[in-house]
C-alpha cells in the first residue's frame, strides 16, 4: 500500500480510537450522556470506519466520497448537540481534517468548502430546529473531544501534506535536471525561437565555436553563413505559415560544413528548432550523385557506341545479304546444290543478324533517350495483320495455329505505325518459340475506353515465376538453352520500351504447362485519328 493511503487509513482510524477513549473515560467517571450525545458519536465513528474503506479500496474516488460523508457527519453530530453553539460544533471543520489527510491540494479545496457549507447548514438548523444541549460536566467533555480530534486531525492531516507535497516537488526537481542533462548531451541543437529568429533557449551541442548557454539572446543568423541566411530567414516565416520547414545551410564557423535546421511551429510567437551537423550525410549524397551521373554517362556511351556500331555493321551486312540473294535466286547463271545451299544458309543467318542489329539499334536509341515516335493516323488492324502475314510462314512450318481475332471495325490510332508493327511481331515471334507442334497462338486487336490493346496468348510451356520476374529487361531471356539460342533477349525489352513510349505498358500472365498472355495497352485510340482516317478513305 502506499505511503499515503496507508496514513490516510491511519487517520480515520484514529478518530475512532479518540471516540472510543473519550467514550470509556467519561464512563469510568460516572458520566452518564443521553441518547443524542450516544447517536452524535456513533454516526463519527461510522464516518471514519467509511472513511477507512474507502482510502483503502477506492483511491482518488473514494478520498472524494469520504469527505462528503464527514461533511455530512459532522452536521448530524452538529445538530445533535445542540447546533453551532453546542460541544461538537468544531467538527463542522472535520472535512477539512479529512481532505489534509488525504494529501491532495484538490481535496483540501474540497474539503475546505464542505467544512463552510457545514458550518452554514449547522446556523441554519439552529434557527431552524430546536436545540438540546448536554449537561455541563458533559459538555466539557464533548468540547474537549471535538476540538482535540479536530485540531490533531487537521495538524496531522497539513504535516502529511506538506511533507507529501515536498516529496513531490523533490521528484519534479530531480526529474527537471534528468530531463535538462538528457538534452544537454543529445547530439543535436534544440531551440525555442521567437518567429524572427531569436533564440529563447538552447539545448544540446552547440556549432563549433559557440557555447550552448551563450546562445540564448543570440539570432539564428549568428551561425549562418552570410549567403544561406536570406534563405534560413525564409524558412523562418514558412515554418510560421505552414507548420514544418527543413532547410540546408553552410554555417557560419566551417565554410566546409553543412548544417539541417527543422523548424516546428508551436504556437503563434514561438517556434521549435532542432539544428544537426550533415557533413557526413551531404558527403554521402554527392558521391551517390556522383555515382549517378558517372552511370548515366557510361550507358549512354554505350547506347552511342552500340548504335554507331549498329549503323558500321549493317552496311556491309547489307552487301552480304544483297550478294548472297542474288547467287540464292541464281540471277547470273546456274550454281551447283551445294553452292545455292551455302547462299541460303548465308542469306538466313544474315537476315538474324540484321534483325539483331535491329533490335540493338532500337533498344539503345531508347537508352540514349533518342528514339523519337513518328506518329501518324492509322488504322491498327493493318499494323497487325502485316505481321501476322509475315509470321504465318514461319508457324506453318512449325506446325503451330496462328489465329487473328482483328476488330470488324477500324481501330484509329494515333501512334508510330512501325513500333506498333514491331510489337505485334515481337510477341508473335516469342509466343512461337515457346509453343509446341500442334498448339495455337491468337491475337486479339480490341479497343478499351481509349486504350488499344494488343493480346497475344499461347497454350505453349509457360514461363516459370523466376523467369516472369526478369522478363521484359534487355538481354534476358526466359527457357531451355535451346529457346534461348533462338533469340537475342531484346524482343520483349522492346515491346515495353514500345508501349512506354506511348504512355502504356507490357504485362504478362504465364502458367506452366498451360500457357502464356501477354497484353499491351497503350492510350493511342483517338477520336481526331479515327475522323482523319475515315477522311482518308
Amino acid at each position: 500500500m502506499p505511503r499515503a493511503r496507508r496514513f490516510a487509513v491511519l487517520w480515520q482510524l484514529g478518530w475512532t480510537l479518540a471516540v472510543a477513549l473519550a467514550a470509556g473515560g467519561a464512563a469510568l467517571l460516572g458520566v452518564v450522556a443521553p441518547d443524542a450525545v450516544d447517536v452524535a458519536l456513533a454516526v463519527v465513528v461510522a464516518a471514519s470506519l467509511a472513511g477507512a474503506v474507502l482510502a483503502q479500496v477506492a483511491g482518488g474516488a473514494g478520498a472524494g466520497l469520504a469527505i462528503f460523508i464527514w461533511a455530512a457527519a459532522g452536521v448530524l453530530a452538529c445538530q445533535l448537540t445542540g447546533g453551532p453553539g453546542g460541544p461538537l460544533a468544531p467538527w463542522c471543520l472535520a472535512p477539512l481534517a479529512a481532505g489534509a489527510a488525504f494529501g491532495r491540494p484538490r481535496l483540501l479545496a474540497l474539503g475546505a468548502a464542505l467544512g463552510v457549507a457545514a458550518a452554514g447548514l449547522s446556523a441554519l438548523g439552529a434557527i431552524l430546529l430546536p436545540q438540546a444541549h448536554p449537561a455541563a460536566d458533559l459538555s466539557i467533555w464533548l468540547s474537549l473531544l471535538a476540538l482535540a480530534t479536530t485540531a490533531l486531525g487537521l495538524a496531522a492531516g497539513l504535516v502529511a501534506l506538506q511533507g507529501r507535497m515536498r516529496g513531490d516537488a523533490a521528484k519534479s526537481r530531480e526529474t527537471a535536471m534528468d530531463l535538462r542533462e538528457a538534452l544537454d548531451h543529445q547530439p543535436q541543437l534544440l531551440m525555442a525561437l521567437y518567429p524572427g529568429g531569436r533564440i529563447l533557449e538552447a539545448f544540446g551541442e552547440a556549432p563549433a565555436g559557440a557555447e550552448t548557454y551563450d546562445l540564448p539572446g543570440r539570432g539564428l543568423g549568428d551561425l549562418v553563413c552570410d549567403n544561406d541566411r536570406r534563405r534560413v530567414e525564409d524558412a523562418l516565416a514558412r515554418a510560421v505559415s505552414e507548420g514544418s520547414v527543413e532547410v540546408g545551410f553552410v554555417p557560419a564557423h566551417d565554410s566546409r560544413g553543412w548544417q539541417i535546421l527543422t523548424v516546428r511551429r508551436m504556437s503563434a510567437t514561438r517556434l521549435i528548432a532542432a539544428l544537426r551537423d550533415a557533413r557526413a550525410q551531404r558527403a554521402r549524397e554527392t558521391d551517390l550523385e556522383t555515382a549517378r551521373e558517372t552511370a548515366e554517362r557510361q550507358n549512354a556511351g554505350k547506347s552511342r557506341f552500340l548504335a554507331n556500331m549498329s549503323h558500321e555493321l549493317r552496311t556491309p551486312l547489307n552487301a552480304i545479304m544483297g550478294f548472297s540473294d542474288i547467287m540464292r535466286q541464281r540471277l547470273f547463271g546456274p550454281l551447283s546444290d551445294r553452292y545455292a545451299e551455302y547462299a541460303e544458309l548465308v542469306h538466313e543467318s544474315g537476315a538474324h543478324l540484321l534483325e539483331l542489329i535491329n533490335d540493338v539499334l532500337d533498344m539503345s536509341k531508347i537508352e540514349a533517350e533518342r528514339f523519337e515516335l513518328a506518329r501518324e493516323s492509322f488504322d491498327v488492324r493493318d499494323a497487325v495483320a502485316a505481321a501476322l502475314r509475315l509470321m504465318r510462314g514461319q508457324a506453318e512450318r512449325a506446325g503451330i495455329h496462328l489465329r487473328g481475332d482483328l476488330s470488324a471495325e477500324a481501330l484509329a490510332v494515333s501512334a508510330d505505325r512501325r513500333a506498333i508493327k514491331q510489337i505485334a511481331f515481337n510477341l508473335i515471334s516469342n509466343a512461337l518459340k515457346f509453343t509446341p507442334r500442334g498448339q495455337s497462338v491468337a491475337v486479339t486487336v480490341r479497343a478499351a475506353g481509349e486504350m488499344l490493346e494488343i493480346v497475344v496468348a499461347d497454350s505453349g510451356v509457360g514461363i516459370a515465376p523466376l523467369d516472369l520476374e526478369r522478363l521484359g529487361k534487355p538481354f534476358e531471356q526466359a527457357g531451355d538453352a535451346d529457346r534461348r539460342q533462338a533469340g537475342s533477349g531484346l524482343g520483349l525489352s522492346l515491346v515495353r520500351a514500345f508501349a512506354r513510349l506511348h504512355g502504356g505498358d507490357m504485362v504478362i500472365e504465364s502458367v506452366l504447362g498451360v500457357g502464356t498472355t501477354v497484353t499491351v495497352r497503350m492510350p493511342v485510340l483517338h477520336p481526331v485519328a479515327l475522323a482523319a482516317l475515315q477522311a482518308q478513305a
